[in-house]
């Protein structure tokens, strides 16, 4: 028979699996008797997880959902945080899909009611994508504000608060009128929050970082739902931070040959097709929201370049040229 500690944690695992056990099946799983299965809930209980017996022929155990979390887990906030990145996990793509769904399921079959419904009204896309962590911290109570509109379908009113320029210190950015939006969707992005919405007041689809939005109260009426462009919310996102209008792609797309082994140029490059011609040559074909930006990124990787086309990318390699031989050379000027 296993020790106490490890024969309760089993217990544990196998209520947490199933919602309702018959007696003599968790004693037969366990291996002991339906007395020890017995005085193992008791101890469980004791422990603060929400325990309860139900009677008939084949009465058994069920892990309910209690006033209060069980101690030495969770407080509140941890739960609420857990769910989000748990719900976040089930739409990476990296093959953990399936066990962070069953572990969502197992912590809001515990959570109290008033905490599933802060998670349940949660409902996210993920588009992953590389970027920089954000400037600022997002409050769990705008996201869940945000959750709330989405869920309930009503207008939301916000005060969005402008991108500070570089240099701006302490200097306060004019104020701007509220904005009043239809929500659609909470996106996550390289990091940042974003929520994608219909802005009624320039009748377009926009996309506002959660970390600027202070929300106002009341929320407005409720609307129906537009139809989103392609109705793919990740492909729409990803064609917006492109600059594209949702159709996904890059508006400047370039092909290039450089002279480095194409498993090296592979690992560094995520958005590019990349075609190995030889020990240490490879093509790649690379989208940018413009043409400088493209050069520039191409440029990155040390290694010789050939430009395949089209014009633009070979007049923006020309250009970003200049401007380097110019920063080479220029006169560093005192900082004021």
């Amino acid at each position: 028979m296993p020790k106490t500690s490890g024969r309760l944690l089993s217990l544990l695992s196998l209520l947490q699996a199933r919602r309702d056990w018959p007696g003599a099946l968790l004693a037969e799983r366990l291996d002991i008797s339906p007395r020890t299965v017995r005085r193992d809930v008791d101890r469980l209980r004791e422990l603060g997880y929400p325990i309860v017996a139900f009677k008939g022929p084949d009465g058994g155990y069920r892990l309910d959902a209690g006033t209060e979390l069980p101690p030495l887990l969770f407080d509140d906030e941890q739960a609420v945080a857990l769910a989000i990145a748990l719900q976040i996990a089930t739409t990476t793509g990296a093959g953990i899909e399936e066990a962070a769904m069953r572990a969502l399921t197992t912590v809001r079959q515990v959570m109290p009611a008033r905490l599933r419904r802060r998670i349940d009204v949660l409902q996210v896309t993920a588009v992953e994508r590389p970027a920089p962590q954000p400037d600022r911290q997002v409050e769990s109570g705008v996201l869940m504000t945000l959750s709330a509109a989405v869920q309930a379908r009503e207008v939301l009113r916000f005060d969005y608060a402008p991108a500070s320029p570089p240099g701006a210190g302490d200097h306060e950015p004019a104020a701007t009128p509220p904005r009043r939006v239809q929500p659609h969707h909470l996106v996550t992005w390289g990091g940042r929050w974003y929520l994608l919405a219909w802005d009624l007041d320039r009748e377009d689809w926009r996309t506002f970082r959660a970390d600027r939005i202070t929300p106002r109260t009341p929320t407005g009426p409720r609307f129906t739902p537009r139809e989103l462009p392609g109705d793919d919310v990740a492909a729409f996102v990803a064609g917006r931070f492109r600059g594209s209008d949702g159709s996904g792609d890059w508006p400047c797309r370039g092909e290039v040959i450089l002279h480095m082994p194409a498993a090296a140029l592979s690992r560094h490059t995520r958005d590019g097709i990349v075609e190995e011609l030889g020990r240490n040559r490879c093509r790649l074909i690379l989208g940018s929201w413009s043409w400088p930006a493209l050069a520039a990124t191409i440029g990155r990787f040390d290694a010789d370049i050939e430009v395949v086309g089209p014009p633009e990318l070979t007049d923006a390699f020309a250009y970003l040229a200049r401007r380097y031989a110019n920063a080479a050379t220029a006169t560093p000027q005192p900082i004021q």
